[in-house]
């Protein structure tokens, strides 16, 4: 008996509805394996039709008052709240991540960052106008930018979704957002859902494929272009949108080393870091990847670790016990072993290397040491529940270690040294830096890096800011 797949639609301009043409993509579990539903393959009809409807409702949203933009925005965080278990029950279908891990640790930060934004909308501040010229005041207006092309990753796709359509409303702006063609689900509830509370077009949800994604890039309708992806990604689209000169906002890769010294609490230290490794399955773009520890306590320390690791558990949504779920799919799987299969002989293999079971896209919690700086798997996000271990003798080969990648979103320093924490907080390359800890995110501190990890911030005013514009107003006094 087969059974019959659920029929995901795009939403263009307050209505629900199938690709122009017709045509879908599969959509898996990654938990199971198999297909639970379709997709619509968007082509560039439904992306005129969606830019078109965020085009024509731009102006009213801009011109709403920012108490109005924020109102809707309670409305929409309370509709998150009330709804919460249906969205929790699309993400895991979506992704195989633990149902209660997705209650607690995604669901409540999504909602907190909705109402931040909220607030946010009444906050904007620019500098006092005056009089710089003999007979003139000037004045600074910030304005929303128009309408913005996002794209959202699958590793997260609720929350990237927040990310993305939160700060651009609450500025006045109007979005077209396309979630990946692996994770479609919830961010399609999430547009039924909001779909309710904003005026027509002023939210609308493609979904498609790359092909898809480019086509929104390129349109000539976007002022901005969002993206959290790969760096592969977020280059074309860079690409893309300089043809025409569209603002591009891009979170890209990562690959964060966390650097822990001789005088730090080594079991408080793997619990953690243990922790913000292997959580998503490894698949976050700040997660702690790439640890390297003082000589004197490299032993000690990869002991500990590889122990963690295979303590550590993965499995099914519905399985309270696990920390992670499966790899997102089938390709991701193939990435993640082929890191591991391509090892040089000098590196070694503390615990893990391997998939679970022979259903869905299971990868154990794995730890390799023994490695080189040049190495592949150091210099190239594995995006897996794998963290790999170097040895340094001291601050300065620390620091080189550590910044000697193309990547610089996050990091860490683990010492109770308070001054050797400041300085390796001034010298690390990367857009954050966490001290005796890895991880934590806050609405209210920005979220971006630098290098080929992207350029521009998520969260904070920062982001915010991100999706306005200034304008200078001069007026004669004499007028």
């Amino acid at each position: 008996m087969t059974t019959e797949l659920r029929r995901l639609r795009n939403y263009i301009d307050g209505e629900f509805r199938d690709a122009a043409d017709g045509r879908t993509i599969e959509v898996v579990n990654p938990a199971t394996g198999e297909a639970y539903a379709t997709s619509p393959l968007s082509g560039q009809a439904d992306v005129d039709a969606a830019m078109a409807a965020a085009a024509a409702a731009f102006p009213a949203w801009r011109d709403s008052t920012p108490a109005e933009r924020q109102k809707v925005l309670l409305k929409i965080a309370d509709a998150f709240e009330e709804r919460a278990e249906e969205l929790i029950a699309a993400e895991s279908e979506n992704t195989g991540k633990p149902l209660e891990l997705t209650r607690t640790e995604e669901i409540p930060p999504m909602i907190d960052q909705i109402r931040f934004f909220a607030g946010a909308a009444r906050m904007l501040e620019g500098r006092s106008a005056g009089e710089y010229m003999e007979g003139m005041t000037s004045i600074v207006r910030r304005e929303p930018v128009g309408v913005c092309a996002q794209v959202a990753p699958w590793n997260y796709p609720m929350m990237m979704a927040v990310w993305k359509f939160a700060p651009a409303l609450a500025a006045g702006n109007t979005v077209v957002l396309k979630p990946s063609d692996t994770t479609p689900a919830s961010t399609v509830l999430i547009a039924e859902i909001i779909g309710s509370i904003v005026p027509k077009g002023v939210f609308n949800v493609l979904c498609g494929d790359r092909d898809t994604g480019r086509m929104m890039v390129e349109h000539r309708t976007p002022a901005m272009a969002s993206i959290t992806g790969s760096v592969r990604a977020g280059m074309q689209v860079a690409e893309s949108a300089a043809k025409d000169v569209k603002r591009v906002h891009l979170e890209l890769g990562g690959k964060a080393p966390v650097v822990v010294f001789e005088d730090t609490d080594i079991a408080k230290a793997v619990e953690d870091i243990s922790v913000a490794g292997f959580f998503n399955a490894g698949q976050d773009c700040t997660a702690a990847t790439r640890v390297l520890v003082h000589e004197s306590i490299h032993d000690e320390f990869v002991a500990a670790l590889a122990k963690a690791a295979k303590d550590t558990k993965t499995g099914m949504p519905d399985d309270e016990d696990v920390l992670y779920g499966p790899l997102n799919n089938a390709n991701q799987l193939k990435q993640v072993s082929g890191f591991i299969d391509r090892l040089p002989a000098h590196a070694k293999v503390e615990a893990g290397g391997n998939r679970v079971g022979d259903k869905g896209y299971f990868y154990a919690p794995t730890v390799v040491s023994g490695l080189k700086q040049d190495d592949e798997i150091v210099q190239n996000e594995v995006f897996g529940p794998v963290i790999t271990v170097q040895s340094f003798r001291d601050e300065e080969q620390a620091v080189e270690y550590a910044n000697g990648v193309e990547y610089a979103l996050a990091s860490s320093v683990w010492t109770k040294d308070h001054a050797r924490a400041m300085r390796m907080s001034k010298v690390l390359d990367f857009g954050c830096v966490w001290i005796n800890t890895h991880i934590p995110l806050v609405a209210e501190m920005p979220h971006g890096g630098f290098k080929k990890s992207g350029y521009g911030k998520d969260l904070s005013a920062y982001g915010f800011d991100d999706y306005t514009r200034i304008k200078h107003v001069m007026t004669s006094l004499d007028a």
